[in-house]
C-alpha cells in the first residue's frame, strides 16, 4: 500500500487535465498525498520531461512516480509500470523513453509490467487521455494495495526504452586546444542554462573558462553562486544539482547567449584572469 503519488506531465495549468487526473486519484484512493513535481515540461518534449524526472526523482518520497509525455498516446506504444527499490517506489508511464533516466537515478529497475489488464482502466470514449483513463487508476489500484503483478503481463525490464540523456563528448579547437563539446539541457525560469557536465568534467580547464557558441566567444568564471558573478558577465556556476550552469546575475543567460535546450557550448580553458563577456560574433 502507498500513501504518496508524484506526478509529472506536460499538460499544463490551462486545462482541466491536470485535475481531472488527481480527482481520479483522490476519489478511488482518498488517502493518498500528491505532489505535483511540474506539468510544464514543453508539450511532447520527451527528453525535457525525462530530465527533469531524473532531477526530481532523489527528492521524491517513496510511493509512485506517474509521468506522462506521451505524444504516441492511443497507438501501440506500451503503458507500463516500472517497480524500483525493491518495492519502495513504482513509475507509471509511457514506455518512450520518458522514464528510464528517473528509474536509473532510482537504482535501476527491479520488475516491469505491461498495464494490459483493462479491468483495472477506466471506460473511456476514446483513447487519448491515459493519464486519466489508465495510469491514475492503475496507481490508485496500487496505492490501495493491488498487487502489481495484477497491473498487467510482466515484461523484460531490459525492454523498458532507454533514455534520451546526452553525453559530453571531447572537442580539438584549432586555436584553443582541447575541450568539451557539451549541451544545454535546461533552461530554467530564470534563464540559467544547465549543461550535461559536473565540476569534476571541468576542473581540469581552471578557474576561467572559454566558451564557444556559434560565433560568439565568452569567458565564464567558475563561481559557487550568482552574487559572485560580475555585473553583466556570464558565470558558471554549480548548480542545485550539481550541474554546471551557465547564468547571469539577476539576468538571463538564455537571452545572453541566445541559446535554448538542445544547444551545443563547447567549453575551454580560459585565460587567467579574464572574467569579460565578450562577444566576437562576427557582423551580418
Amino acid at each position: 500500500m502507498h500513501s504518496h503519488i508524484s506526478l509529472l506531465t506536460d499538460y499544463g495549468l490551462n486545462d482541466e487535465f491536470v485535475g481531472v487526473m488527481k480527482s481520479v486519484l483522490t476519489d478511488m484512493a482518498p488517502h493518498v498525498r500528491i505532489t505535483d513535481l511540474t506539468h510544464g515540461v514543453p508539450a511532447f518534449d520527451v527528453r525535457a520531461g525525462s530530465l527533469a524526472l531524473a532531477r526530481a526523482v532523489q527528492y521524491v518520497p517513496a510511493g509512485i512516480v506517474i509521468a506522462v509525455v506521451d505524444p504516441g498516446v492511443g497507438s501501440s506504444r506500451r503503458a507500463i509500470a516500472v517497480e524500483v527499490a525493491g518495492g519502495r517506489g513504482i513509475f507509471l508511464g509511457p514506455d518512450n523513453g520518458l522514464l528510464a533516466s528517473g528509474i536509473a537515478m532510482a537504482g535501476g529497475a527491479d520488475r516491469a509490467f505491461e498495464l494490459t489488464n483493462v479491468e483495472l482502466h477506466l471506460a473511456a470514449p476514446g483513447t487519448t487521455f491515459a493519464g486519466r483513463d489508465i495510469f491514475a487508476p492503475v496507481a490508485a489500484f496500487l496505492a490501495n494495495g493491488g498487487a502489481l503483478e495484477d497491473v498487467g503481463n510482466e515484461i523484460d525490464t531490459a525492454s523498458v526504452m532507454p533514455g534520451l540523456v546526452p553525453v559530453a563528448s571531447d572537442e580539438t579547437h584549432a586555436i584553443y586546444g582541447s575541450g568539451l563539446r557539451c549541451e544545454v539541457t535546461w533552461v530554467d525560469a530564470f534563464g540559467n542554462c544547465q549543461m550535461n557536465v559536473g565540476p569534476d568534467d571541468i576542473a581540469h580547464f581552471g578557474p576561467v573558462l572559454r566558451l564557444v557558441i556559434g560565433d560568439d566567444v565568452r569567458s565564464a568564471r567558475v563561481v559557487s553562486h550568482f552574487a559572485d558573478i560580475d555585473g553583466g558577465a556570464i558565470g558558471a556556476v554549480i548548480d542545485s544539482y550539481g550541474m554546471v550552469a551557465l547564468a547571469v546575475d539577476r539576468g538571463s543567460a538564455a537571452e545572453a547567449l541566445r541559446i535554448s535546450a538542445g544547444d551545443a557550448v563547447l567549453v575551454f580553458a580560459g585565460e587567467a584572469g579574464s572574467t569579460s563577456s565578450v562577444t566576437l560574433r562576427s557582423s551580418h
